[in-house]
């Protein structure tokens, strides 16, 4: 067994493995775009293998043909997965012209005398434009990541790589005399080498990012409340202390708003759980509906909410308070009792300078128990001078009064 056909069947033992991994990853993320990176390692390994039946046959031009075909399919398939992993419209009218016109230059190549530079470069020239495409995709993105950047600069190499290959296939002595001679000849090592190298780092980096996501898409619904759709405690509070970091080092305000549905143990007693959870949604809409992008919005327990706004002062903070408790009292939705009308209290509070993330929730918590004093469905803003240490005991006042 020559070198080439060594390491061809190596190839074809790292594209079955990556095939199978991005199977596995499709199936337990549904992620689409690792469906199609697994169709393209599929039609590699259809490649290969055709590639390597090349010397047991008496006409090796089908072969020839029906292997650049497969090899076509997985580039392809390679660069619809890519539109979908960046979530961008794939160019399939590029695509599908690319594909057409590859294939019938491919085939024109057959009738050309092998070792022509011209026939070689015709005969690469159509790998070399998928993959261009390919490395078009990633950075039409718009995403500048290191992966991002590395995953273009790899396409890009590859598709150089194929632009290169008729002058070194002259300079190591040709591809072979025929297409069964392919896998013996120095050209073939040549080939197989640098598309081992280039497929695997591609592979490997499609690896990282797609499992980056899927840690990422774990870890958000982790930190997910299911009802709402808001980030849990246990987000929101990691969020909080991060902007309370940040506000630090770069002295812009951080305001937090808490709010509480009012007399929702009533609304559950009087209409049922399934009602209350429909008040649940409806209001964390509410909130989305009135927040800006930047805002971070929580269920922070039962009937309880948070919203952080970083860069806004007090007196921002109240007027975006204001305005959900409006928009929630004056809702009206056929998925709630008719005649019923629903409030919310609502305490702010701005960060103090040193102040800490549970402090600031404690003053903000003592100011929503105030507008349940002053009658609920009201906002009410806290003073600074209630600043405590760990804010226990303004926490516990206001838990006690809701």
């Amino acid at each position: 067994m020559s070198g080439a056909a060594f390491i061809l069947l190596i190839n074809l033992a790292v594209a079955g493995l990556f095939c199978a991994t991005f199977v596995l990853i499709a199936f337990y993320s549904r992620y689409e775009s690792a469906r199609w990176f697994a169709a393209a390692y599929a039609a590699g390994m259809v490649h290969l293998g055709l590639e390597a039946t090349l010397p047991t046959l008496d006409d090796a031009r089908v072969g020839v043909l029906l292997g650049a075909m497969a090899f076509l399919c997985a580039l392809l398939f390679l660069n619809v997965g890519l539109a979908r992993r960046y979530d961008i419209e794939a160019p399939r009218t590029l695509l599908t012209a690319a594909f057409a016109v590859s294939l019938v230059v491919i085939a024109l190549t057959l009738g050309m005398e092998r070792g022509s530079m011209l026939r070689m470069a015709l005969y690469q020239a159509p790998f070399a434009a998928m993959q261009a495409i390919g490395a078009g995709i990633v950075m039409a993105a718009g995403r500048r990541r290191l992966a991002d950047s590395l995953l273009a600069g790899f396409m890009t190499l590859s598709a150089l790589h194929f632009l290169a290959k008729p002058v070194v296939s002259v300079l190591v002595g040709g591809p072979g005399a025929s297409p069964q001679d392919y896998l013996g000849t120095s050209y073939a090592m040549f080939s197989q080498s640098m598309g081992t190298i280039l497929s695997v780092a591609t592979a490997l980096l499609l690896l990282a990012m797609l499992i980056a996501d899927l840690v990422k898409d774990i870890t958000a619904k982790s930190e997910t409340d299911i009802l709402s759709g808001l980030l849990n405690r246990r987000g929101f509070e990691q969020r909080l202390e991060e902007a309370l970091r940040r506000s630090a080092s770069n002295g812009l305000p951080v305001s937090l708003v808490i709010c509480d549905l009012d007399h929702f143990k009533d609304v559950n007693d009087t209409y049922g759980h399934a009602i209350g959870d429909r008040i649940i949604a409806l209001f964390a809409a509410t909130l989305r509906e009135n927040a800006a992008d930047h805002h971070v919005l929580g269920r922070i327990g039962g009937e309880e909410f948070a919203i952080m706004l970083p860069g806004s002062n007090l007196a921002a903070g109240r007027l975006f308070a204001e305005n959900a408790r409006g928009a929630f009292s004056g809702l009206e939705s056929e998925r709630l009792p008719v005649a019923s009308r629903f409030t919310a209290s609502f305490g702010v509070a701005e960060m103090s300078h040193g102040e800490v993330s549970v402090s600031l929730m404690a003053r903000a918590d003592a100011a929503l128990y105030e507008a349940k004093r002053a009658g609920r469905d009201c906002v009410r803003v806290a003073r600074v001078e209630q600043i405590i240490d760990d804010g226990r005991s303004i926490t516990a006042g206001a838990k006690a009064a809701k």
